[in-house]
């Protein structure tokens, strides 16, 4: 299976469960793998056989920008939820993180995979 890739997506969003987290914009990281075969686009050099991964990545940021959540798990699951039905892709593996949400930590996260 091949695979596509985002990695690094930087968004702004209000997630958490502290009063303070659901009142100021928070930085998220986001990297995304999915499984699409690209094989028909290769042979056809035709945009229209690939997966247009700037759609996703929009329809990423704007999910993102338009909800608050206070897990990141409840986040990671609708956006992979949405990428599976609304795109032509077998897997997805999805990871979000919170720069640092602990103290002495450069980041936390959660990495997830879904399939159709």
């Amino acid at each position: 299976m091949d695979k596509i890739f985002l990695k690094n997506l930087r968004l702004k969003t209000r997630i958490g469960l502290f009063d303070w987290e659901k009142q100021i914009d928070q930085i998220i990281n986001i990297d995304l793998e999915a499984g699409f075969d690209i094989s028909k686009a290769a042979k056809t050099d035709d945009v229209k056989h690939s997966l247009d991964y700037k759609t996703i990545s929009n329809r990423i940021k704007e999910y993102v920008k338009n909800n608050d959540h206070e897990l990141i798990e409840t986040l990671i699951e609708n956006i992979a939820q949405m990428i599976l039905k609304d795109f032509d892709v077998k897997y997805i593996t999805l990871s979000i993180s919170k720069p640092g949400a602990i103290r002495d930590s450069k980041d936390v996260g959660i990495t997830i995979t879904r399939s159709n």
